[in-house]
């Protein structure tokens, strides 16, 4: 069983076709690149399967759910969460306020309680930090927990994006560009870190990427996108040796 599926979703600005009949496939545990120019469609294929768009046409399925029409909030509930490929961060919040944010749509106490400050929610709210806390220890945020996001090198930013996102507790998890702006170093260093986070809370991991340094080393299996249509899928090996994609992609005739 897929995890993730769609089926023949396409994407239609007025007359421009951003995605055509894009089908992926995803199994549970999986790392999943979407590689592609710039304007392939990646980053609208993102927003379709979190709902920021709803597909022209097609259908989206989410272990075998159909989350076509579903809202923002109702994706991220039953279980997949995202980042940007532009950071968006609280940045005048601390790294645990952030954190603290993606915690909040499991909060099961009315918004009075909270207001109230009522027992069963200082239970909650004690829980959450708790929570918050272990997973910044993890992602080895535990020492910047009071700074202002802002104010975070740029990695850090990238790790603790990434952290509120898992706050929320997908079981996918859809990265875009995680290696922007990283210098080859520091894509090593994420590349282990995808390994381990997806190890650590038993993720699927769907990413988009243009440093093929990263989706080489990381992914298991890559679809390749030209003009909103998918030319090229498979391992690694296949993607590297395929004349369509040399050309899209590499800019090779």
């Amino acid at each position: 069983m897929y995890m993730l599926r769609t089926d023949n979703i396409t994407m239609k600005f007025g007359g421009l076709v951003a995605v055509s009949n894009l089908n992926l496939e995803i199994k549970q545990n999986e790392i999943v690149g979407l590689i592609g120019p710039n304007g392939a469609g990646k980053t609208t294929a993102f927003n379709m399967i979190t709902s920021q768009y709803t597909p022209t046409e097609g259908s989206i399925f989410f272990n075998n759910e159909d989350i076509t029409s579903y809202k923002p909030y109702e994706i991220t509930k039953l279980g997949i969460a995202r980042t940007f490929q532009n950071i968006k961060l609280f940045k005048e919040m601390t790294v645990l306020e952030n954190v603290l944010v993606g915690n909040h749509l499991r909060v099961r106490s009315p918004l009075i309680l909270s207001v109230l400050r009522s027992p069963m929610y200082l239970r909650e709210e004690k829980h959450m930090v708790e929570k918050s806390m272990n997973l910044l220890r993890d992602l080895n945020l535990d020492d910047v927990v009071n700074e202002k996001a802002y104010s975070l090198p740029y990695g850090k930013q990238r790790r603790l994006e990434i952290a509120r996102a898992l706050a929320t507790d997908p079981k996918l998890l859809l990265l875009d560009e995680p290696a922007a702006g990283m210098n080859p170093q520091e894509s090593i260093e994420l590349m282990n870190f995808i390994h381990e986070i997806r190890e650590k809370f038993d993720l699927t991991i769907f990413l988009i990427e243009h440093t093929m340094q990263v989706v080489m080393g990381v992914c298991e299996r890559i679809y390749v996108l030209d003009y909103g249509v998918t030319i090229a899928e498979g391992n690694p090996s296949d993607i590297q040796n395929n004349p369509k994609v040399i050309e899209a992609y590499l800019g090779v005739n």
